[in-house]
């Protein structure tokens, strides 16, 4: 029974009751907001005068109401099923980015900014903090150009961008690709994946249809036994972003010479010099020493793999060649898990029901963190909601949304809101990520401004039979995503622009990415289980029936599964390694030219499949005749676009900090709340309110070292 406390809010949850015409209106009343704050503060104030009180507060504040409501506008491009909704959204978003470079190009408040910088007052750590990040941020903008033709072409040169990042969003979550198979191209698919897959009618009549979102795509590339079949899904994939390929395109070549103009030798330069690692030489030499660790246990498992390969084909009575391919990749995995170390990935998934799962990790949290989560669920939304209508405070029918809250030892006090959209539909965002909705800061009175956040993911749906269940990937997936809502929940700052993961980008998926740890825990993993066939007598039914005669299974996932799983953590380890460089190398290959000329005349795409060929040397189309062009998967890196440009290195450079972490504070008892407690204080409560690298050394009360990093890849 929830307390009447629980049951109540001091915050009502945000509203999604907008139409195509009110998000456009709400976006231009906010901006007609922000520029009179903006020019009352010009007006009211000479640069001798200039104090962080009358300049950058009235700034920030404006800022924060601006964060407070614009990233719903935002977001209704990614989610929302109306066309018109995600087209005024993605309208919205365009315009309020155009207002950001405005305000960001301002002489008059860059000179009022300049002079509060120059005074040196003595000033809280966080507000100190982001005086320097906003005097730094019209210095980026081009304030120390001259005023003329170098700075309007700078101008111009952003407003694109934006428009290019907004464009290539609306690409990609609008592709809807698909392929019609025969049954019989399909073998090896689980059976529940092929009973959801649309039959096919006239034309396709006998057919179904396979669609290119990750449940199926997935499906397909690690089970389908036709070799064709997995090439057909493979080829199609990676060609899904053919519209953003020009996108991408003018897009590295505007920021190259954006970063020129600015005196950059490059767009890395320009990028990385406010990341942890600071130089693209850093980074670089990170890299390439992964690469030279990585190399030579790539060709070992790459070796195995073959041999598996070889042996599958004999059993068919087929030919080997010698050949390799990146649509084997997956398929010869799982027969490398399921053969040599006893991991069957369906039968593990059938321990992990996604709903018992949600509450099994949301309960992981709570113990860690010292936190409660409450459902809010019919007659409880219409208390909550504003609004005449309980869906109001959700975007669509299958949204989940929770109360996140201090328990009781911790105070019961209130700290935001926690959504999960699960499952795919058409023209919603591909992935899977976490949104900040509502970030958290603090207002003008002196109260708290609580925050939401969402998961937005694309799990299996469930059918009569069976619930959707998660593999292990999947698993650790949730988790991760679910650890940057904890962050957005659980952050306390001051200004809205530092709440949560916001964080720089080599630093922001350490967070999520030590929680990963819990997915590799015995005791978590046993705890997070319950075999689907125990939630009801109708899916126990189900199970029966295509048991064959087995004894029931037990409600908790067998030791030996769980031996067999975390004995296999590092199976094509290093190949996965270099699948990461890939994206990292590629990532800073095309935002470091030696020249503009060079990237005005780079072919990303043949750039990217040679690049993936030397690294992983796994055969794709071009080993059977096609040109190196055969496919566009940088095209559909929604990254590259969207903040981690000249930062997909992050993913692998934030494991460093994620896993000293871990192996330093967590290892001996993952399940300690003392010391959860401790990193919630001071590592997820400070979001990005200071350095990041002193939030580390004041946490691990020393300097990182990467040898847990290592160790975890296999290279210790």
């Amino acid at each position: 029974m929830v307390s009447d406390k629980l049951a109540k809010p001091p915050q009502a949850p945000p509203l999604f009751t907008e139409t195509p015409t009110s998000i456009v209106d709400d976006a231009k009343r906010l901006i007609e907001y922000s520029r009179n704050v903006q020019d009352q503060i010009v007006r009211n104030v000479q640069p001798e005068a200039a104090t962080f009180e009358n300049v950058l507060r009235p700034l920030a504040h404006a800022e924060n109401a601006m964060n407070f409501e614009s990233r719903i506008l935002g977001f209704y491009k990614e989610v929302s099923v109306e066309s018109q909704l995600r087209d005024s959204s993605g309208e919205a978003t365009q315009l309020l980015n155009n207002f950001g470079i405005e305000t960001a190009m301002r002489e008059d408040l860059f000179q009022l900014v300049d002079a509060v910088f120059k005074k040196n007052e003595e000033l809280d750590p966080e507000s100190y903090h982001l005086l320097m990040k906003q005097h730094k941020g019209y210095i980026r903008s081009g304030m120390k150009l001259p005023a003329g033709p170098r700075r309007d072409r700078l101008k111009e040169i952003q407003t694109r961008l934006q428009q290019l990042n907004v464009d290539f969003g609306k690409n990609q979550n609008e592709e809807n690709g698909d392929i019609w198979f025969d049954p019989q191209e399909l073998k090896g698919i689980p059976e529940d994946v092929l009973a959801e897959l649309e039959k096919g009618t006239e034309e396709n009549t006998g057919k179904l249809r396979l669609t290119l979102e990750v449940p199926h795509r997935f499906a397909a590339l690690q089970y389908a036994k036709n070799s064709e079949t997995r090439k057909r899904v493979f080829i199609a994939f990676e060609n899904e972003g053919d519209q953003n390929v020009s996108v991408l395109n003018e897009t590295v070549i505007l920021r190259d010479e954006a970063a020129r103009l600015l005196g950059y030798p490059n767009h890395a330069a320009f990028r990385i010099e406010e990341k942890m690692a600071k130089k693209p030489e850093t980074v670089n030499a990170f890299l390439n020493d992964l690469r030279s660790r990585l190399s030579a246990g790539g060709r070992r498992e790459l070796e195995t793999l073959k041999q598996l390969k070889k042996a599958d084909l004999d059993s068919r009575e087929e030919a080997f060649d010698g050949q390799f391919f990146l649509w084997d990749l997956d398929f010869y995995k799982e027969i490398l898990l399921e053969k040599q170390y006893s991991v069957d990935e369906q039968k593990i998934a059938e321990y992990f029901p996604l709903q018992t799962t949600i509450q099994g990790m949301l309960g992981i949290f709570q113990h860690l963190f010292g936190l409660v989560f409450v459902e809010i669920t019919g007659d409880e939304r219409n208390k909550l909601s504003t609004s005449s209508q309980n869906s109001s405070i959700v975007w669509h029918e299958d949204v989940q949304v929770f109360s996140a809250w201090d328990n009781e030892e911790q105070s019961n006090e209130f700290l935001g809101y926690l959504y999960l959209d699960i499952f795919p539909r058409e023209n919603k965002f591909r992935g899977v990520a976490n949104f900040n909705l509502q970030p958290g800061f603090v207002r003008e009175d002196g109260t708290r401004q609580y925050p939401a956040t969402a998961l937005v993911c694309n799990f299996t749906k469930p059918t009569s039979k069976k619930p959707s269940l998660l593999n292990h990937p999947e698993l650790v997936a949730l988790f991760h995503e679910l650890g940057h809502g904890i962050h957005d929940l659980v952050s306390r700052t001051i200004y809205s622009r530092f709440h949560g993961t916001e964080t720089v980008i080599d630093f922001g998926e350490a967070p999520s990415q030590m929680l990963e740890h819990w997915c590799w825990t015995p005791s978590s993993l046993k705890s997070l289980s319950r075999h689907y066939s125990s939630l009801s007598p109708e899916y126990f039914h189900s199970w029966e029936e295509q048991a064959k005669g087995q004894s029931p299974p037990p409600e908790k996932i067998p030791d030996e599964m769980i031996d067999s799983l975390v004995r296999a953590k590092h199976v094509n380890g290093a190949l996965f390694g270099l699948r990461m460089l890939h994206l990292s190398i590629f990532d800073m290959m095309i935002h470091e030219p030696a020249s503009h000329e060079q990237i005005e005349t780079m072919n990303l795409s043949a750039e990217y499949n040679k690049l993936r060929k030397e690294l992983m040397n796994i055969d794709g189309p071009e080993a059977l005749g096609q040109s190196d062009e055969w496919g566009h998967g940088q095209a559909s890196i929604r990254h590259l676009m969207d903040e981690y440009d000249a930062g997909l290195y992050g993913y692998l450079y934030s494991r460093v900090f994620a896993d000293d972490i871990f192996y330093t504070v967590f290892k001996p008892d993952p399940m300690d709340s003392k010391a959860g407690r401790r990193y919630r204080y001071a590592v997820l409560e400070k979001g990005g309110s200071q350095d990041e690298m002193k939030t580390v050394v004041d946490f691990l009360g020393r300097d990182p070292k990467t040898d847990a990093f290592y160790k975890e890849l296999g290279l210790s």
